[in-house]
């Protein structure tokens, strides 16, 4: 990897990129991630993106901040922290100021209006764009167990109304239980 000023450097100003132009929420955030640090910079590789992806979800707080605190800890530690929370919380800190000051005048604009209802679909897009991604990328594995837990994960919470955060204490405590598993295996042979 080349020199920690100029990592430092990159990480912020992507984070800061990516924070400027990413409107929906933070599982847009997601592939625009994915894009800059595994498929433009070769940072970290996909299943690793997908696995920090994963620590970011879970833990709590935003998702934008959370994926800039795990790709910022694997690629600088806590001065890589610093730089990319920076970058990903200064644009939405200076937009939100902006409009808070104008709130009255967005609020009543029609074109602001229609604007933010257009950018939906988009929003709406990048989110299938994320699915589609994470859930090929279980299936590229040919796994059984991950592919019935994502089905099982997906039925529980849209059709049986089951609460994320015990999907995903479920989910968790199944991950510990299968690397335990494979590491006494692995050790085993």
């Amino acid at each position: 990897m080349e020199n920690k000023k100029n990592v430092l450097g990159k990480l912020f100003f992507s984070t800061l990129y990516l924070s400027t132009f990413t409107f929906g929420g933070g599982y847009v955030i997601v592939t625009l991630l994915k894009d800059k640090f595994v498929d433009k910079l070769h940072w970290i590789e996909e299943e690793e993106m997908l696995d920090l992806v994963a620590i970011a979800q879970s833990a709590p707080g935003a998702i934008a901040v959370n994926g800039a605190i795990v790709i910022g800890y694997k690629l600088a530690g806590i001065p890589g922290i610093l730089v990319s929370v920076l970058g990903a919380i200064l644009p939405p800190m200076v937009i939100l100021s902006a409009i808070s000051f104008c709130y009255e005048a967005f609020s009543s604009n029609a074109v602001i209006s229609a604007m933010l209802y257009g950018m939906r679909s988009g929003v709406g897009a990048v989110i299938a764009s994320v699915v589609w991604d994470m859930g090929s990328g279980v299936f590229k594995e040919k796994k059984v167990l991950p592919i019935i837990i994502m089905f099982a994960s997906f039925i529980a919470n849209y059709w049986l109304n089951v609460n994320v955060v015990l999907i995903i204490i479920t989910v968790a405590v199944l991950g510990v239980i299968t690397t335990l598993i494979n590491q006494k295996r692995g050790a085993a042979s």
